[in-house]
């Protein structure tokens, strides 16, 4: 049994380690869940996460319940079917599809799972991002999986309601060493139907373009997309896709960049927030988005590539050291930025 330690990490490697777990077919022993957090051990979202993969998993699990700091994990396969998952809080609906989507490379049949809880909420990238930017950039390299909305869930009530289906799939390695030109720009801009009397989706996506405009003034706008939805809280969200990247078979690829609308902070606010990311990751030398750098390490290590990255986040170290630990070593090539990552397929 792998022993890891997670002392020094969060969530994020108690989910990653359980999707290597399944895909090496190696039981793990996590110590120190969640350490580095003010309330280490599981919460409600990650042990949803546990549970979810033990039965899609066949594993068996010792330390399922919140607020254990110590759990194993031992998985028999990994099975097709469709699974339901209720987190019972705003917990990221998102961060639980991130754990299942690398399944996809050991599935022999069709996975759905439908999942209850927040789909916009803090700590998490919000459905948009996920629906436009990940899953769109990750089709190019093979993966087959797609998203179902059913219902949007904000902090804190959550209530939201959605379905990832995966299909077995074959990726190919993922190159993204430079990035090309700003091709277009689109935004997804999503309301609370409680909020929809003062404009706040239109308000954010406005309040995002002119704050791109002066970044690159020939930045068309592909798509604007401004959503009304029903939602058991008030709640908003905003999502930037610049197209302006291209890998060595020069396939167009995406950056992603969001906001979540908080009380008192105006809607234009909130678009600026988001254009403000993209401006930022503009004015650097990356092909991809931030979060996206640290989302792709697993596909990397799983197909091999190379991808230049605007940091090295605290995230990329740990899964770095996470996935070596797993014997799926992805090397940093460069550093200081940019940096780029890689391993040979």
């Amino acid at each position: 049994m792998l022993e890891l330690d997670g002392a020094a990490a969060g969530g994020q490697f108690v989910r990653t380690a359980l999707a290597l777990s399944a895909l090496e077919d190696e039981p793990i022993r996590l110590e120190n869940v969640r350490g580095g957090r003010s309330t280490p051990g599981l919460r409600p979202q990650h042990l949803a996460a546990l549970e979810t993969m033990a039965e899609v998993c066949a594993a068996d699990v010792a330390g399922d319940e919140v607020g254990a700091e110590t759990v194993e994990f031992d998985p028999d396969g990994i099975a097709g079917g469709h699974y339901a998952v209720d987190i019972g809080t705003a917990g990221s609906t998102t961060l639980l599809f991130d754990t299942l989507l690398p399944l996809a490379t050991r599935l022999e049949s069709r996975l759905a799972v439908t999942v209850s809880g927040g789909t916009d909420v803090k700590w998490s990238p919000p459905l948009d991002y996920v629906r436009h930017v990940k899953l769109p950039l990750l089709r190019r390299y093979g993966l087959d999986a797609a998203i179902d909305l059913e219902r949007r869930g904000f902090y804190p009530s959550g209530g939201g309601r959605a379905t990832l289906s995966i299909a077995p799939s074959t990726l190919e390695s993922i190159h993204l060493e430079s990035r090309s030109d700003v091709r277009g720009v689109r935004v997804y801009s999503t309301e609370a139907a409680a909020l929809a009397d003062s404009d706040v989706a239109t308000r954010q996506a406005a309040g995002a373009l002119e704050r791109l405009q002066p970044a690159d003034r020939d930045l068309e706008v592909r798509e604007r997309v401004e959503t009304t939805a029903a939602s058991d809280c008030p709640g908003s969200a905003v999502v930037i896709r610049l197209d302006c990247i291209e890998d060595e078979q020069r396939r167009p690829a995406l950056a992603g960049f969001s906001a979540l609308g908080e009380r008192g902070t105006p809607a234009e606010r909130v678009g600026e927030d988001a254009a403000d990311a993209a401006i930022r990751f503009l004015e650097r030398e990356a092909a991809v988005d931030r979060h996206m750098a640290d989302q792709l390490l697993v596909f990397l290590a799983l197909a091999g590539g190379r991808v230049q990255i605007p940091a090295v986040t605290d995230h990329v170290e740990t899964s770095l050291e996470l996935l070596e630990s797993f014997g799926l070593a992805v090397e940093l090539e460069e550093r200081p930025a940019p940096t780029v990552v890689g391993r040979s397929s």
